[in-house]
């Protein structure tokens, strides 16, 4: 008989326990079930013995909720929302405001998706999630073992182990507005030492907003074998091509009584990106207190894009294309019974192009209706990254119940940029500006170090303390791509310190969790309007401060909650930089030096919320039912705290039946209540305009999966 097991997903920050609740008739063997991660130290740890904040969405969470978009998984996670922005488009907030910053690293099986200096907020949609076999989030820096970019959180995206025997799995989806999805994976045996699994995503939708297409096609193939009794190695390769087109913010009549409208058409605001990449992950066991890990890779990502933000005052199609060659080596060993080091080095050489086309676009009683290339490059450049980077840590088991962490890490980037237009094409034409630096070579260092302690108060309850730093690079584009910003090779790099203090609870049926973190931010790269050009700089210092709180509970046999919740205090501590403006934006010219000190930080959510309550009824025991609540509360819509958005609430239902062991139906319906709202507010300092990002009404979506 088939028996579903239920996994709360609502996890915390460092919940150490899953409740595993089986059908009724089976109550009595329920147990707790120890939850590993690897994201901490690239190799297994029992969760509930690290001081850090990581949270675990297993396969069985990523099955029931079947994720349409990133978003549907990743916000039922305490602390962490992701916004959707359209196709599988994505803004993050982990302990930041809700951005296009940097700040966030994403890995598959533990490499990182793209190297440091080529961030894209976008970067979970070149991962296939819904076919993953676990995810986790690291909530706060994790710089001291994967560098740059992991300020504000990490996310790991782990791929399926292949199965030992023959399987296959079809998975078919339809759903509102065109939406459709097939998956498809197949497993088995290859050799008596390897096995394969070989998965395909399939995704295409017209969306709920106008002229606003999404197509994906992703692919990846794992080969895991036993080389020999001591070394076993993981091949990788994973492919992902998505095609989207743009999709508008709108003015506030238009959310309010037309969210389906859409200032863009045909191809306006276009992306396309193509992602390769291919590793082997060798682990081979020295002994029985220490072990080898080899991971070489090779990445190729070509991205083409019209940047919907520069449409209204710069207007250009752009193109990046990189290749990667590196390795990740790290060796393990169990000093003694207390002592346990790990030490490693990763290195990353990408070689880079980017490219950007002047275009002139038609617009027609607002909307923008078509473009033209008018053959003036604006950038053509070559910028090749690398990087080493050496890291050490150790655990120390002070006592039975006092265990302490050290690390850290040092990052070397060196950056070789040559320009490759000719001298006589014209960085300025009238008022415009599209500087280019000279051929140079940059480098930057960081020094990350992190400190942790824990200490078992019983068997079921657990505090711990760490303080860690981070750092980001600038970005490529920032440092060469300056358009009006001079000296824009003189950039520094971001640089933050987290400090957090956790407790939690585990019970028979129930685990609780509690923790409380400061991040504080410097040098914070942000861009500026000045005489109607953007512009970059380093400014100042912010503050970010939050309680994160989870609550996990089988409340009986059939019904099982999942809740979070967290409090944010984010504020500007140290913030001012040259703000122009000139009409229509603003009613009269402004050029000014202003100080956001004192102020809250922008599009910085006060609260967030989610729960979930699941029912499985003992008269069917093959149905599960759940509800889900989401909130994301108020915040300010700039950095001046004079506009602001009250926040939402949302209702979603999903159902799950296995009909037979070979047939599973299910549905979810999202957004019951048909609520209009907006997943980002903003508007430019100075101007009363506020821009919307309407959210997907209430849709339906139905799919069936079969296993044979």
């Amino acid at each position: 008989m088939y028996k579903p097991l239920f996994f709360p997903v609502c996890l915390f920050s460092m919940t150490s326990v899953a409740v595993e609740a089986d059908f009724p008739e089976t109550q009595a063997k329920e147990q707790h079930v120890e939850v590993m991660v690897v994201t901490s130290s690239r190799q297994q740890q029992q969760l509930k013995l690290l001081a850090e904040s990581v949270a675990v969405l297993s396969e069985e969470d990523i099955r029931k909720v079947s994720p349409g978009h990133p978003a549907d998984l990743l916000n039922r996670v305490a602390g962490v929302h992701v916004n959707d922005l359209g196709g599988e488009g994505h803004m993050t907030a982990i302990r930041q405001p809700i951005s296009t910053s940097g700040v966030y690293l994403f890995l598959e099986d533990g490499l990182p998706t793209r190297p440091t200096g080529f961030f894209n907020h976008n970067g979970l949609y070149e991962i296939d999630i819904p076919q993953s076999g676990r995810v986790e989030v690291t909530k706060g820096p994790g710089s001291a073992l994967y560098g740059s970019d992991a300020i504000g959180g990490i996310f790991n995206i782990l791929t399926k182990a292949p199965p030992l025997s023959r399987e296959t799995e079809l998975s078919l989806e339809s759903g509102s507005d065109g939406w459709n999805r097939g998956l498809i994976a197949v497993g088995a045996s290859v050799t008596d030492q390897s096995a394969a699994r070989w998965d395909l995503n399939w995704t295409k939708s017209d969306s709920f907003r106008e002229n606003a297409y999404y197509d994906r096609l992703s692919s990846s193939l794992r080969l895991d074998q036993d080389w020999n009794a001591t070394t076993k190695i993981k091949y990788l390769a994973s492919f992902g091509k998505i095609d989207q087109s743009g999709v508008s913010g709108l003015n506030e009549q238009d959310y309010l009584l037309r969210p389906q409208t859409n200032y863009y058409t045909g191809d306006i605001a276009f992306r396309d990106v193509q992602a390769l990449r291919l590793s082997a992950e060798i682990r081979h066991q020295w002994s029985d207190q220490s072990e080898l890990m080899l991971l070489p890779f090779y990445r190729d990502n070509k991205s083409s894009l019209m940047p919907s933000w520069m449409l209204s005052y710069d207007p250009v199609t752009s193109e990046t294309e990189f290749y990667s060659m590196g390795l990740l080596a790290q060796w393990s060993s169990q000093l003694n019974k207390q002592l346990q080091w790990i030490s490693g080095l990763d290195y990353d050489y990408s070689p880079a192009r980017y490219t950007e086309w002047q275009i002139t676009v038609q617009r027609e009683n607002g909307i923008y209706t078509g473009y033209e290339k008018t053959g003036r490059l604006h950038y053509d450049f070559d910028a090749d990254q690398s990087s080493v980077s050496p890291y050490s840590q150790l655990q120390w088991q002070a006592s039975a119940a006092l265990s302490l962490t050290a690390g850290v890490r040092y990052d070397y980037f060196k950056v070789d940029y040559r320009d490759l237009l000719p001298a006589s094409v014209p960085e300025t034409i009238g008022r415009s500006n599209w500087l280019r630096p000279d051929n140079t070579h940059l480098s930057y260092e960081a020094l990350s170090p992190k400190f942790g302690a824990l200490y078992q108060l019983s068997a079921q309850q657990q505090i711990y303390f760490n303080h860690r730093h981070a750092f980001r690079v600038p970005s490529v584009g920032q440092v060469f791509r300056p358009g009006s910003t001079t000296n824009s090779t003189e950039l520094e790099p971001v640089k933050a310190r987290n400090s957090e203090l956790g407790w939690r609870l585990q019970g028979k049926n129930y685990s609780l969790d509690l923790a409380y973190y400061q991040l504080d931010i410097k040098d914070d790269v942000v861009s500026y309007i000045d005489s109607n050009e953007r512009k970059v700089t380093n400014a100042g210092h912010t503050r970010h401060k939050g309680i994160e709180a989870a609550l996990v509970w089988a409340l009986t046999d059939e019904w099982k909650l999942g809740s979070g919740f967290t409090i944010t205090d984010q504020k500007y501590l140290d913030f001012q930089y040259l703000y122009s403006c000139f009409p229509p934006a603003c009613a009269a010219p402004v050029t000014e030096t202003r100080n956001f000190s004192g102020f809250d930080v922008g599009k910085a959510p006060e609260q967030l919320a989610n729960a979930n309550l699941s029912y499985n009824p003992a008269y069917i025991q093959a149905l599960q039912l759940e509800l889900e609540w989401q909130k994301v509360g108020a915040y300010f819509t700039d950095e001046t705290n004079t506009n602001s958005y009250q926040g939402h609430q949302l209702w979603h239902l999903r159902a799950n039946y296995q009909y037979s062991n070979d047939l599973r139906l299910y549905a979810r319906l999202m957004n019951l209540s048909d609520k209009v709202y907006s997943t980002y507010t903003s508007n430019q300092v100075g101007s009363s305009a506020i821009e919307y990002r309407p959210g997907m009404p209430r849709s339906l979506f139905v799919g069936m999966n079969l296993s044979f």
